[in-house]
């Protein structure tokens, strides 16, 4: 073909495939390009994404339409059905700003009715986890947001959960468009009822018009406010916000924080809130728990897979009774006092509540809390220092200290699961405890005198009264010169126990102490006492014997030898059996018998002073007893190594 007739031939190919191309933009149907959408957005999201129609309007912002946009379920949930749905998808996309920069830019996106049924199975599955969130590219910059009528039904069955969400933006004549969603349903099983309001832009280009806040939650008789605005909304980045948060029980507060608090009583605090790199900081709190104030800061770092609390609390006055939770005890009220819990059905006097860890292993914690000041009725501690640490469950308290006076009282308490029941660990320091202090909170008697000594704690259990029952440890207790013997009348279990055991002993109730000595050695549950002495200017008391912690039951023999001449006693050892519940302080009868037969026999026989003899004391004298004994007292307890099993079992 010669030149000439190509370069003829060139204009009709050219306008042939202009014609073409005419042809095929007058016939062209976006929705040709449907199943490619829903192959990429299916790839995309990891599950079946579907799209009826779709529709694109070109330009320097090109304008995307879909209809009938449907998310399904993942291919394994049970039911099948669709995770959300939507009439039209309306996406403004600023082709320039990818061009330029490799910007995505999405100025404004608008949703029709769109509807979401979010689950969460009991296995911890749920159907709003979508893949894709793992990429590395720029965040879209996604600007002016619309919802018309939309609805969310949220079930979370773990939680006990199931509450209806209604959203929809609204725009103002010369306000900003706002976000209003309500829920209303149940959550944790209470009923929640919360309303909020934002702004509509999902993230902001520009930072200086943060994003504004406005949230009001009441979780059964739980109430939290959050106000204030928000730099970078999709990271919660920047915010300067203001949380109140109010309750008749923290407690109540572990599905909305999933951290565990134990009771307390009514409460209120204030405080700043904000987030960064994965933690939710509360920073300035401010509030009262009972009749108590707190404050100090907050954080909970959500990224691990337990949530990790740190705090650093401190208040200026306490009431103990707004503590009790901490202890096991019920919280009292603040106007009634503390309440008291019901005595044992069982007779038994050592609590038999269940230790429970499991909640425990919701968060870890880390915890400083220092109080200047304790009050309250009929309690002798001044403040109060405790290191609470929660690791996987584990509970350790180093130190858990109270200040008593001119001295203190410092634990060390370690607990741990083991099995079906709790491992616990506990040593703790009397140090220089004062007497006087101690008795004046009962009311009942007054003394002098300071306490020393440890007490060592090693068991497994499920309750308190089993940990003790399987328990090995020492208990040493000293008080040295210039203590008072009325430090010891003390009313236990309802029963003037220590009046009757010093009338029994024949002790005078003013006599001053030389020295008091205990040291007993728990093993198995059976305490045995390996010294007990108390050396008076009067008398010395000496005692022996073995306490079961398994039965609760009493087995000691105290002995009294005056220390000055005396004529017209029956001296004889008291024996104090029974049970905790129950005691019994009786002097051994054979002696006492034996002794009275004596002296009416030599009274008989010889005169009547004869029957004095068996009962003249002529005095032990003073000696240096207390010394050696006060200087083992002071030497740390030897817990003693536990039983082999087939030995344990033989008890």
């Amino acid at each position: 073909m010669s030149e000439t007739k190509r370069r003829r031939r060139w204009p009709f190919v050219l306008g042939g495939l202009a014609l073409a191309l005419a042809v095929f933009l007058l016939v062209f149907r976006w929705d040709w390009l449907i199943p490619l959408v829903n192959a990429q957005a299916s790839k995309a999201l990891g599950r079946q994404v579907t799209v009826t129609h779709l529709h694109v309007r070109l330009g320097r912002v090109p304008h995307i339409e879909a209809e009938g946009v449907t998310i399904a379920n993942p291919a394994d949930w049970p039911g099948g059905g669709n995770f959300a749905t939507a009439d039209k998808l309306s996406v403004d996309v600023d082709a320039m700003a990818y061009i330029r920069s490799r910007d995505i830019v999405i100025p404004g996106i608008a949703i029709d009715h769109p509807q979401v049924d979010a689950q969460q199975l009991d296995d911890g599955r749920a159907n709003w986890t979508l893949a894709g969130g793992g990429g590395t590219g720029p965040s879209p910059k996604i600007g002016n947001l619309r919802i018309n009528d939309g609805h969310a039904h949220v079930v979370m069955a773990k939680l006990k959960s199931d509450f209806n969400v209604d959203v929809a933006t609204k725009d103002a004549e010369g306000q900003p468009s706002q976000i209003v969603a309500s829920a209303k349903g149940t959550y944790a099983k209470a009923p929640i009822d919360a309303q909020f309001t934002g702004g509509a832009l999902l993230s902001l280009r520009d930072e200086s018009q943060p994003y504004p806040v406005d949230l009001q939650v009441a979780n059964g008789p739980t109430k939290i406010s959050l106000v204030g605005t928000v730099k970078d909304p999709l990271a919660f980045a920047g915010a300067d916000l203001k949380l109140d948060l109010s309750g008749p029980d923290m407690s109540l507060l572990l599905p909305l924080t999933g951290v565990s608090i134990p009771k307390t009583p009514p409460y209120r605090v204030t405080g700043g809130l904000d987030y960064a790199d994965g933690a939710v900081k509360f920073t300035g709190l401010n509030g009262k728990v009972g009749s108590s104030d707190l404050q100090g800061d907050l954080q909970v770092d959500t990224k691990p897979q337990r949530p990790v609390l740190t705090a650093d609390l401190k208040s200026k006055r306490v009431d103990l009774k707004d503590l009790g939770g901490f202890i096991g005890a019920e919280p009292g009220d603040a106007n009634k006092g503390t309440k008291k819990a019901a005595p044992p059905s069982n007779g038994r006097v050592l609590p038999d509540d269940p230790v429970n860890l499991p909640k425990l292993k919701v968060a870890d914690v880390h915890l400083k809390y220092h109080v200047d000041r304790i009050e309250g009725r009929s309690q002798p501690l001044d403040n109060m220092r405790a290191d609470l640490d929660i690791v996987d469950g584990a509970v350790s308290l180093s130190p858990l200290s109270f200040g008593i006076g001119r001295g203190q009282i410092v634990s060390d308490i370690k607990l741990a699961e083991a099995g079906q029941g709790v491992h616990a660990k506990t040593t703790i320091d009397f140090q220089r405890v004062d007497v006087d202090k101690l008795l004046a909170a009962t009311g009942a008697a007054r003394g002098a005198g300071a306490i020393g000594g440890r007490a060592v704690i090693d068991g497994t259990g499920r309750s308190m009264a089993e940990i003790l029952a399987h328990g090995n440890g020492e208990l040493k207790l000293y008080m040295g010169a210039g203590g008072n013997v009325s430090a010891l009348l003390v009313d236990l279990s309802g029963l003037q126990f220590g009046n009757a055991v010093l009338s029994a002993l024949g002790v005078p109730q003013r006599a001053t102490i030389q020295c008091l000595i205990t040291d007993f050695v728990l093993q198995q549950g059976v305490v045995d006492a390996r010294t007990f002495l108390l050396d008076t200017d009067e008398a010395r008391v000496g005692g022996k014997g073995s306490i079961n912690l398994r039965d609760e039951s009493l087995k000691l023999v105290l002995e009294t030898d005056s220390k000055h001449f005396s004529i017209g006693s029956l001296p004889a050892p008291v024996d104090i059996t029974g049970t905790f519940a129950k005691p019994s302080v009786l002097p051994d009868l054979a002696v006492v018998g034996a002794r009275a037969g004596a002296a009416v026999g030599l009274g008989i026989l010889l005169t009547p002073l004869g029957a004095l003899l068996p009962t003249i004391q002529l005095g032990t004298g003073e000696d240096n007893a207390c010394a050696g004994l006060l200087a083992d007292a002071k030497a740390p307890p030897r817990v003693p190594p536990r039983a082999p099993a087939r030995a344990r079992a033989k008890r």
